[in-house]
């Protein structure tokens, strides 16, 4: 059997383009794993069908092959990425094939002692690279926080300003004098909007 594996980190991203290389060796969709999740570690519903857990048998069995477009695609784990990777090709005997990186196709191997070592070095120096850059992305992100405090840029969403005419419109509806529907539709504003902003009078 041969099995295709996709992820991207968040919900709101696409798996259109790993799908589309993917659809290239794999002609039925259900055999296509896909995961929305973090790439720090492989606590993943749709992994974990293909390898296994304590209480679920793997996908994956001896002479099946694994697709996935790119290393980090697996993971961003430097040291989880060479266990799995193990578990994969010599606890399930099963294949893996890294599209973008041709090097790293256990199913050309053919035994062979140069393509084994060829294939282990690459895939040491591919999963520190992506472990790295996970590091590095987290990094960049601490320092622009750090230097947007600096600058005492707020961070997060903007403060909601009241309009105008808010105290007018809010204290005819405090006194009853309009309805809360009425006060929205005075101030142009959503229902969320107006609440929040009431809290903050109190």
């Amino acid at each position: 059997m041969i099995y295709g594996y996709a992820r991207v980190s968040a919900t709101d991203q696409s798996l259109d383009r790993q799908l589309m290389l993917l659809r290239k060796y794999i002609s039925e969709e259900r055999y296509i794993i896909v995961d929305k999740a973090t790439g720090k570690d492989f606590k993943r519903k749709g992994y974990n069908t293909l390898v296994g857990t304590e209480d679920t048998a793997p996908l994956l069995h001896e002479g099946d092959l694994l697709i996935v477009t790119s290393l980090d695609r697996l993971g961003r784990n430097y040291t989880e990425i060479k266990e799995q990777w193990s578990l994969i090709t010599n606890t399930l005997k099963s294949d893996i094939k890294i599209l973008d990186m041709p090097l790293l196709d256990t199913s050309r191997t053919a035994d062979t002692l140069d393509k084994k070592f060829v294939i282990d070095l690459v895939l040491q120096i591919l999963s520190y690279t992506a472990e790295k850059e996970r590091e590095n992305i987290k990094e960049r992100q601490k320092q622009g926080i750090a230097a947007a405090r600096e600058k005492g840029k707020a961070l997060g969403r903007p403060k909601i300003e009241y309009p105008e005419n808010w105290n007018e419109v809010y204290s005819a509806w405090r006194e009853g004098k309009v309805t809360a529907v009425q006060a929205m539709n005075e101030l142009n504003m959503k229902r969320t909007t107006f609440y929040n902003l009431t809290k903050r009078m109190t």
